[in-house]
């Protein structure tokens, strides 16, 4: 009852923050990942702007509120009991992109699509965030997992991004500091929430950049269950070996654990067959991990993250 109570309470104070259009209770979190997987979060907040997501985030710290970002839940695995706390939604509203053409460079907020990102980089002739046209996040969500395909990361354009530290302090992170790594940033090691950032690319003619970006996704479509929900990769690379040809060798294409199954068009990835439960797919996940670990002694380690009990 108490725990009802406070969040009752935390409601009603995000609420006047944010309006009654930008909140909701009890909101299925399968509605807002690629999983389709997911129960109820307790709260789920929809700022609308940069400075209103500020005061909300700092809301939550002042009263140590559970708190879960998320952009477009393109890497999340959400447990079917939900989210206990507050979840803050920035692909809805906060997906502000600016082209400078003189500086050969985009200005993009924390909730924008990367493929709407690379759409105005091609509409502007700016070559670099080719790779990333085909990647389902959004900005936030690809900075903080250093996200990348084909050989380049988000590394190789990401030059200077805000965001807000542990005490709600605004920030700037500059080139280096970004401390990107596979997979890993300074975001995600230090809990860092993004705001937005600035992505030098370079002048690039417009039918070479459309061309690299229909290749790209070609290759992506072929090699990829796009039909099906999933939540993309789902194991990290091993040193030395590709996740994928470890599952496939171990027999695993196919696998089924209720509704979740390994895809037969590329094994590195499980997706929901129609009604795939959390449980279902985390079974599925250890029980490649075991399969693979007995055949080739190499511990696979989830990509995914994992919200909520499990």
């Amino acid at each position: 009852m108490e725990v009802m109570d406070n969040m009752n309470q935390h409601f009603n104070e995000l609420r006047g923050i944010v309006g009654d259009s930008y909140i909701s209770t009890r909101v299925p979190l399968k509605q807002y990942t690629s999983f389709r997987i997911g129960g109820p979060a307790d709260i789920i907040v929809f700022p609308p702007n940069i400075e209103l997501l500020k005061k909300v985030v700092s809301y939550l710290s002042q009263n140590q509120v559970t708190r879960l970002l998320i952009g477009n839940g393109t890497n999340l695995l959400v447990s079917d009991q939900g989210f206990r706390g507050v979840v803050v939604h920035t692909g809805k509203n906060l997906k502000t992109i600016q082209v400078q053409e003189d500086e050969k460079c985009i200005y993009a907020q924390c909730g924008a699509l990367l493929s709407a990102i690379a759409a105005a980089a091609l509409k502007n002739n700016l070559g670099g965030f080719e790779f990333a046209s085909g990647i389902p996040g959004t900005l936030g969500g690809a900075l903080f997992m250093n996200a990348g395909a084909y050989g380049s990361t988000m590394s190789d354009v990401a030059v200077s991004t805000t965001a807000l530290d542990a005490q709600c302090n605004e920030v700037t992170v500059n080139g280096a500091d970004h401390d990107f790594g596979y997979r890993s940033s300074c975001f995600r090691k230090n809990n860092l929430f993004i705001l937005e950032s600035k992505l030098q690319l370079y002048s690039c003619d417009y039918d070479t950049i459309k061309e690299k970006m229909r290749d790209l996704n070609m290759k992506r479509k072929s090699s990829q269950p796009l039909e099906y929900p999933s939540a993309g990769s789902v194991f990290k690379r091993p040193v030395g070996y590709f996740a994928g040809k470890l599952i496939e060798d171990s027999g695993l294409k196919g696998c089924k654990k209720g509704g979740a199954c390994v895809s037969e068009k590329h094994a590195g990835f499980i997706i929901n067959s129609g009604d795939a439960t959390a449980q279902d797919v985390d079974e599925l996940i250890n029980h490649i991990i075991s399969e693979v670990y007995n055949r080739f002694s190499v511990k696979l380690e989830p990509e995914i993250i994992r919200i909520g009990e499990f």
